[in-house]
């Protein structure tokens, strides 16, 4: 099969995985509203904030239900705040970008085997990225980062990428994430016993999940994604400083920090670090 022969079928599974992933940004909605609330995201069924009408199927449709009905509910014409319709395309636009970074990392596999494995990879990836949406959008609303998301992570994260370090022959990673997830917990917990305020248990918690997953990838995607929440949140601090939007002593949630400097040694922390290495003249 050709290069050329690819393109369709790339098209179909990225506009499939897109679709899955506006559905799913249609249901983090439900997340980030109902567990801060301690709500169940199953029951009852969504209904309209203002007049209490239960959402009708056809108008639960992601972003383009919004469209039609101009941003308003079909019974009382109350607004609905355009929050909803740019979560869900976040949520398709990262399912397409994570099976975008997915395939061209691992390539296109050729045996049974490695197809399992390296789909078992991609689902625990689409389940981070997923997860990050909804803790920090949470973070911003409510600064408290849910164990009800936060701590069931660890297992599904363990069972998806240690079953595919096992199918892929490379046990040694399952190693390298566990450590990777203590070691960051535990520089977390040290930062919050040191500066009392400044972290939060929810963002050790949150620590041990992304140096789980960083490490497992490797160890240099570990260092640029525990580094880069410090860069990038130290970046944004000081532009709200400059802007005098905020002071110091001002609270600032990191876990949306955490979540972007991960990402960020998720999808470039072998380059970055090399790049880095480079210019020190040691690579």
């Amino acid at each position: 099969m050709t290069p050329a022969d690819l393109v369709p079928l790339l098209t179909v599974g990225a506009v499939l995985v897109g679709v899955f992933g506006l559905l799913i940004g249609s249901f983090l909605n439900v997340v980030v509203y109902r567990v801060p609330n301690g709500l169940s995201v199953v029951s009852p069924p969504s209904a309209c904030p203002g007049c209490g009408e239960g959402i009708k199927p056809y108008d639960n449709v992601p972003v383009l239900s919004w469209l039609v009905l101009g941003g308003k509910c079909r019974s009382c014409r109350e607004p609905i705040s355009a929050r909803y319709p740019l979560v869900e395309l976040a949520g398709g636009a990262a399912f397409v970008g994570v099976a975008w970074w997915w395939t061209a990392s691992t390539g296109l596999q050729a045996t049974p085997t490695a197809v399992i494995a390296s789909g078992l990879g991609l689902v625990a990836f689409l389940y981070l990225a997923a997860i990050s949406l909804a803790l920090g959008l949470i973070d911003l609303d409510v600064h408290r980062l849910p164990d009800r998301i936060v701590l069931p992570a660890y297992v599904v994260l363990t069972v998806l990428l240690g079953t595919a370090s096992i199918i892929a022959g490379d046990p040694g990673a399952l190693g390298r994430a566990a450590i990777g997830g203590v070691v960051l917990a535990a520089f977390y917990l040290v930062l919050a016993f040191v500066k009392p305020g400044a972290m939060g248990l929810g963002d050790v918690k949150l620590a041990g999940v992304l140096g789980f997953a960083l490490a497992w990838l490797g160890w240099e995607e570990l260092i640029v994604g525990a580094c880069g929440a410090f860069f990038t949140g130290g970046l944004f601090a000081i532009v709200l400083l400059a802007t005098g939007r905020a002071r110091r002593g001002s609270g600032i949630p990191f876990g949306p920090w955490m979540l972007l400097g991960a990402w960020i040694g998720i999808v470039a922390g072998a380059p970055l670090a090399d790049l880095y290495l480079s210019s020190l003249g040691l690579a």
